[in-house]
């Protein structure tokens, strides 16, 4: 019985199965970045991309949701909006609001850093005011909110405190008074935001090296020079950082004034935040208020364009 020799396998074969696994090395090695971020990508799709695309549908129909059958209007509602007088009233207030708020919280929050990075006090002192310093960020929106309208309201607090000192004869309807409403929520909101710049710029006041200030002395650079062309430059940066983020965030703020105004009196303290949600939840017109929410979005969006920018600049 003669036994059959078994062949060599071909070299072709050989060759083909080493660079079969390699191709699948090499795409798994591509693969896999993508693979780590598709939950990221999936999440983004299902909670951010498709609610905008469904939100700019919904501001090209005619009151959606609650008409069974809505009819496709193309830009109405934006027409509408963009040219209406309460748009407008709402657009002018937000801007007072953020502006003021931005640039106050920048002076105050910078004041107070360089008087906790100060020499002259003590560490002591210095824990017992950063801790009454930083408590408005610690409450929550409700709370400010709850705790201002108390301390505003004609029998409150602040009322009797000028009333004792004779600053006033009269109880002033802060909150209530259309003259003066705006400039009160601008208040609570300044209150309550510049312990985040205080926090960011100490932080950054303390990591600007010392050498710098001790060249300065022995050159005969004056306190306000070092100011101008120390310290200032050195926290450029962040402060270009924080006050995009602020107006963004002010922007958007919606709680502090629903819960002390609604948007009154008289839509004085009209924010394009209220005055989307009147649409939506007062007079039920979801399409408008679909519209409003977009054009906040762009505004928002050319703001995080700025920041972003900032930010690459900064790096």
């Amino acid at each position: 019985m003669t036994s059959t020799p078994t062949s060599a396998a071909p070299p072709l074969l050989k060759g083909g199965g080493k660079g079969s696994t390699a191709m699948l090395r090499k795409i798994r090695k591509v693969a896999l970045p993508y693979g780590y971020l598709t939950p990221t990508v999936v999440l983004l799709t299902i909670l951010m991309i498709i609610p905008i695309v469904m939100v700019v549908g919904y501001s090209m129909m005619n009151n959606v949701i609650m008409i069974k059958n809505p009819v496709f209007v193309g830009f109405q509602h934006y027409v509408e909006i963009l040219t209406s007088d309460a748009f407008r009233n709402a657009l002018q207030n937000t801007l007072f609001f953020d502006i003021v708020s931005v640039v106050v919280h920048l002076l105050l929050g910078f004041g107070f850093a360089m008087m906790l990075n100060s020499p002259m006090l003590g560490k002591v002192t210095k824990s017992i005011f950063r801790t009454i310093y930083v408590l408005p960020w610690l409450f929550t929106v409700a709370i400010i909110a709850v705790l201002w309208r108390l301390l505003l309201e004609p029998t409150g607090v602040i009322n009797y405190l000028l009333m004792t000192f004779h600053l006033t004869t009269t109880q002033i309807e802060w909150l209530s008074n259309p003259d003066i409403a705006l400039y009160a929520v601008t208040f609570i909101n300044i209150w309550s935001g510049y312990p985040f710049y205080m926090t960011s710029l100490l932080a950054g006041l303390q990591g600007i090296p010392k050498d710098y200030y001790e060249a300065a002395e022995v050159d005969g650079a004056s306190g306000w020079q070092k100011l101008i062309y120390i310290t200032l430059p050195q926290l450029r940066p962040i402060i270009i950082a924080m006050a995009l983020l602020d107006f963004i965030w002010t922007t958007q703020q919606f709680a502090l004034i629903w819960m002390t105004t609604g948007g009154g009196p008289l839509g004085t303290t009209e924010m394009l935040s209220t005055y989307t949600y009147k649409f939506a939840f007062s007079t039920y017109q979801f399409g408008s208020a679909a519209a409003s929410a977009v054009i906040i979005l762009v505004i928002s969006m050319v703001l995080t364009y700025l920041y972003v920018r900032a930010q690459k600049v900064k790096y």
